[in-house]
């Protein structure tokens, strides 16, 4: 599995029309990309840990995208409906930070 991370945090001020839009885009792009296996966002969840402390900058919200591999990926950057969407991003977004991850199915932690 590549999993395809956004970590963002919103402009101030987002009006309710952009985040209708922001809102729509994502849907059409989770019914009409075939790669896309899973597609999920939230709010980060603060709870008192001292790694909360340590974050240099605080991203409230992340998406994470689940692709069986690579191509999948790959299919979902190239097509034209992640480029709408990627434009809705741009418009909204204060900051972001995006990061693809190949996932291992392993009890065994090991770093390679």
């Amino acid at each position: 599995m590549v999993i395809h991370i956004v970590l963002f945090r919103p402009k101030p001020g987002l009006t309710v029309p952009e985040q209708i839009a922001l809102e729509q885009s994502v849907t059409k792009v989770c019914q009409e990309v075939p790669s896309i296996k899973r597609f999920r966002v939230g709010r980060r969840v603060l709870h008192g840990r001292d790694y909360e402390k340590a974050m240099v900058e605080n991203f409230p919200y992340a998406a994470v995208i689940e692709f069986d591999d690579l191509e999948g990926l790959q299919s979902y950057l190239q097509h034209p409906l992640h480029d709408d969407l990627a434009s809705r991003f741009t418009e909204v977004l204060d900051t972001e930070l995006i990061y693809d991850f190949k996932m291992e199915e392993n009890k065994n932690f090991n770093v390679d």
